[in-house]
């Protein structure tokens, strides 16, 4: 299923945001903090959106398998 697929690369692009963030600040905590801040924020929200996509396709696949039946 094409939207498993896009959402899982959204979640690893989330991810690397964040993971790259978190660098950023561990290296230079007081540099661009609020940035940073917004950026985890952000790479957060974009995580949980994909993982939603996942879970309601699932869902969905779930029920037409069940009507299916």
């Amino acid at each position: 299923m094409q939207v498993m697929s896009i959402a899982a690369a959204g979640l690893f692009g989330a991810q690397h945001r964040f993971e790259a963030s978190a660098r950023r600040t561990a290296s230079a905590p007081l540099d661009r903090l609020a940035e940073e801040t917004v950026e985890r924020i952000q790479a957060k929200t974009a995580f949980s959106a994909n993982a939603a996509v996942i879970k309601t396709a699932d869902e969905m696949s779930g029920t037409l398998l069940d009507m299916l039946a």
